[in-house]
């Protein structure tokens, strides 16, 4: 099966070796992505649950681009520098996703990219 590399102007250029996404067959798995305003490719602030919002605009434009929208995400894999804004996250993820949720994991990390809080990558599924 072929692979596609899916891009969009409107989420952070990838800041190494590695695509936005990569779409096989009807699968897109999606980079991680941290809090960078795509413009600027800064952090959008220090703030935790702006950081969070950006990050879930950031996913949402990766995944429009890959021709699927953020609610065709099967499975999400959250990453935290501190475990204790997992409330946040839940009500941050609640305001951009309906049920059925996707599968999800989240993981306390030491340090993140640029200083993020926050990274979020998954799995779409996208149907022609």
């Amino acid at each position: 099966m072929s692979k596609t590399v899916i891009h969009t102007d409107k989420a952070p250029a990838a800041i190494g070796t590695y695509s936005q996404a990569v779409r096989s067959g009807n699968v897109v798995y999606l980079s991680g992505q941290i809090p960078l305003v795509p413009e600027t490719m800064e952090m959008v602030s220090d703030d935790f649950a702006e950081q969070a919002q950006q990050v879930f605009k950031n996913l949402t434009a990766v995944c429009e681009a890959a021709g699927g929208s953020l609610q065709g995400m099967t499975k999400v894999n959250i990453f935290l520098t501190d475990l204790s804004n997992f409330a946040t996250v839940n009500e941050i993820m609640s305001q951009h996703f309906t049920q059925p949720y996707p599968a999800r994991a989240a993981i306390g990390v030491k340090e993140l990219p640029k200083g993020s809080q926050i990274e979020i990558d998954g799995i779409l599924e996208v149907n022609d």
